[in-house]
């Protein structure tokens, strides 16, 4: 049996738009298929800041220019591209792609990723590197998380080398829809400046380091905001270290 379905986000920033139902997937945010003048549209909710959202556009335009279908965020009548802790973005038609689509699109991502390297930390957020020595950015917050286990998680970071770049942050199948006009990259919610094998290690066997890895930054990401999920990993992370 699922559980009720999350009410739909505020639209109120946004004449003329009216919610449909909600769509799969949000994990952590409430995401509805809406009517907008123009067309189908996906509203979801976000506590992002007005800095962290614009903070995507150059991003996701390396990313068009590397080969994705991105949806553009779409701004309300003032300017704000999340108020009232929603955003906009144009529907998308495609299927989730399957895990053996992944490889084909390295060369996409490895391209925006070099055209990224000079953007800046997404305001308020932090790379693995960086929280080897700070305690918190983004939805990572390492004193909330029991001292050993944050420490183990420090311990997985600190075996990555690489220069950093922007990266979404949350490459999986979910994540991008196939499309006849080409693969769509969509929910960029944990992008920010970081070591690029976060993204490209989801098209290729990642080497056990790296595994580790990326189980620690699951483990801390979601400590706070998918609890529940964190616990469940955590176990893994003594046994997944290399």
């Amino acid at each position: 049996m699922t559980g009720p379905a999350s009410p739909p986000p505020d639209l109120s920033a946004f004449p003329g738009v009216t919610p449909r139902h909600p769509l799969p997937g949000g994990n952590r945010n409430s995401v509805w298929l809406v009517d907008t003048p123009v067309g189908p549209a996906v509203a979801k909710t976000t506590t992002r800041s007005e800095d962290q959202l614009h903070w995507l556009l150059p991003l996701q335009e390396a990313a068009r220019a590397a080969g994705f279908r991105v949806p553009a965020l779409i701004p309300a009548p003032d300017g704000r591209l999340g108020p009232g802790g929603t955003t906009l973005e144009p529907f998308v038609a495609g299927a989730s792609a399957h895990p053996r689509n992944l490889p084909a699109l390295l060369p996409r991502l490895q391209a925006m990723h070099r055209a990224t390297v000079h953007l800046p930390q997404r305001p308020g957020f932090a790379s693995a590197r960086a929280l080897l020595t700070v305690g918190r950015g983004g939805d990572v917050d390492l004193s909330s998380i029991p001292p050993d286990l944050a420490e183990a998680c420090r311990a997985a970071w600190a075996r990555l080398t690489g220069a950093e770049c922007a990266i979404h942050g949350d490459i999986t199948p979910d994540n991008i829809l196939m499309t006849p006009e080409g693969p769509a990259l969509i929910d960029w919610d944990e992008a920010r400046r970081d070591l690029p094998v976060f993204d490209t290690m989801a098209c290729r066997t990642a080497s056990p380091v790296q595994a580790c890895a990326r189980l620690a930054w699951e483990i801390a990401a979601c400590w706070t905001v998918e609890p529940d999920r964190a616990r469940r990993l955590a176990g893994s992370l003594t046994g997944a270290e290399p």
